[in-house]
């Protein structure tokens, strides 16, 4: 639905002032809101703080569609990534214009989803860049970036990812070509650990940053990051926490990282090797305060608690059928075969209906309906943390 974005029918409602520990405002952090379409000029820039949902399309910079969801605190963002409808043809056109209209059309569809659910503070971060780099000579269309970030402490740490991952990530792509994508991931999230500790220390935080009435310096925040780069032939995904990547295959759920829990036998000892201790408070938490014993930032917690992320490759076939990335509010409460059977029903019925009507690729009102499906069900199910869930469609572009 590219050019068009959504916001909630009558933002005047969403701007009453609710007591935040009643019941009212627990049903206005986790309501899902009806949508209405705007044109795409009505749009307040990315990162403004606002209360009403919104669906984003950002313009094509240097030949790239970027898109970037901005969470709000306290608020709802459900977006929304369909196919560039390609125009036809001219014959005068060059050919690499008509190359580029194809590969716009094979953008990935997909659907996302973030609310605030239980919790007093969103932390919660999401980006969404398709097309986002080139490598080995391709096309930029080829190369697409999601990341979701769950931010503890306070919501800077995530909101920084947010604006600055996938930046590392196609500058360390571009410049080292060559390099296999476990190597490109890690130096990745080890730049963006660097800038997060250096942008911390320097006192430099946004205006609505809750954690500089705490401390001077925000040594105590972090965040989460599982990132994705879909190309045509990998999924290669990057983790550093407890969110998490799962591979719908043929209808079965495949998960493509493991939880940074600390006590997971390998990073309990590693922890120990350290110095460090594993208390549980709680559940298991390193030095009884964090309960995942990887992130980015906590400077606090360092040796103990590092930036360093697991990376897995893996190949595409014809059988995947989509891509699940979220923070552990769904996770918490809702099982990888879960998610996977509950997005799956809503892509099917998609399917059947487009190939029944006019043989066409599922549609990204399907992603974001499943996306959708699964943070209801999270909150259905008591989930008591931030929830963001990102869908993606791998069937349309292979």
């Amino acid at each position: 639905m590219a050019g068009m974005c959504c916001g909630v029918v009558g933002e005047t409602e969403t701007s009453v002032m609710v007591e935040q520990g009643s019941r009212a405002a627990r049903r206005r952090r986790m309501e899902i809101h009806q949508l209405k379409f705007l044109a795409s000029e009505d749009v307040p820039e990315n990162g403004r703080k606002r209360q009403k949902l919104e669906i984003v399309s950002a313009p094509r910079e240097g030949g790239n569609l970027v898109e970037n969801s901005a969470i709000s605190g306290g608020g709802v963002v459900v977006e929304k990534g369909g196919s560039v409808a390609a125009k036809p043809v001219n014959r005068c056109e060059s050919r690499s214009l008509r190359i580029e209209r194809e590969a716009v059309r094979e953008r990935p569809n997909f659907g996302m989803t973030s609310v605030c659910g239980r919790r007093r503070d969103m932390e919660d971060a999401v980006a969404i860049h398709r097309s986002f780099c080139r490598r080995n000579g391709r096309s930029p269309a080829d190369l697409h970036f999601f990341g979701v970030y769950d931010g503890h402490g306070c919501s800077h740490v995530a909101m920084k990812c947010r604006d600055r991952m996938h930046e590392i990530v196609r500058d360390e792509v571009q410049n080292c070509e060559e390099a296999p994508w476990t190597q490109i991931m890690e130096r990745s999230f080890s730049v963006m650990d660097e800038e997060v500790t250096n942008w911390s220390s320097g006192g430099v935080k946004s205006s609505n940053c809750r954690c500089e009435l705490q401390t001077p310096q925000c040594d105590a925040v972090g965040s989460t990051a599982v990132v994705a780069v879909v190309t045509p032939e990998k999924i290669v995904v990057s983790n550093c926490g407890d969110s998490r990547a799962v591979l719908c295959r043929n209808g079965v759920a495949i998960p493509l990282s493991s939880d940074h829990k600390p006590d997971r036998p390998d990073e309990l000892n590693r922890i120990e090797t350290a110095g460090g201790r594993v208390i549980y408070w709680d559940g298991p938490r390193v030095l009884g305060v964090l309960a995942m014993s990887r992130a980015i930032g906590d400077n606090y917690l360092k040796p103990f608690v590092i930036p360093e992320p697991e990376v897995t490759v893996t190949d595409r076939t014809a059988d995947d059928e989509f891509l699940i990335l979220a923070s552990d509010g769904l996770w918490d409460v809702v099982s990888n075969e879960t998610a996977c059977g509950v997005a799956r029903m809503c892509l099917q019925s998609s399917r059947s209906e487009v190939n029944f009507s006019s043989g066409g690729d599922v549609s990204d009102e399907a992603c974001s309906d499943a996306s959708i499906l699964l943070t209801k069900l999270a909150l259905a199910r008591h989930s008591t943390d931030n929830v963001s869930v990102v869908v993606v469609d791998l069937k349309r572009d292979l």
